[in-house]
């Protein structure tokens, strides 16, 4: 008794070809999404608290009751999402206070007296 496959017929060819077409686009959009996310990561360790301006370290201050991130070279001043809004809906005499306090940054720094 001899066993002879037949082959199989058009419909079914193109089946399984779309078959693998599809699993390999699902694959590639993965292996996409992945390199994404990698990338962005990447970018946000490259530039995780450096200064917009010139790119050099942000420290940060503590001014009352906000961080303020400030560049210690081009004297930059960085608030954080939201913290602008946290200073406005304080008391007027509490958020004049820290606006002071930020301020007088600019007052000790020598390089702002040099550059006006």
């Amino acid at each position: 008794m001899t066993h002879q496959f037949e082959k199989p017929s058009n419909q079914e060819e193109e089946y399984f070809a779309r078959e693998e077409i599809e699993k390999k686009l699902r694959l590639a959009l993965q292996q996409a999404e992945e390199l994404a996310a990698m990338q962005k990561e990447n970018l946000r360790r490259v530039h995780f608290m450096k200064c917009p301006r010139c790119g050099m370290d942000l420290h940060t201050l503590k001014q009352g009751p906000v961080d303020v991130d400030m560049c210690f070279h081009c004297q930059g001043i960085w608030l954080d999402k939201g913290r602008l809004q946290k200073l406005m809906a304080r008391p007027a005499h509490e958020s004049g206070a820290v606006m002071r306090a930020v301020l007088n940054i600019f007052k000790r720094t020598p390089a702002l007296e040099e550059s006006a």
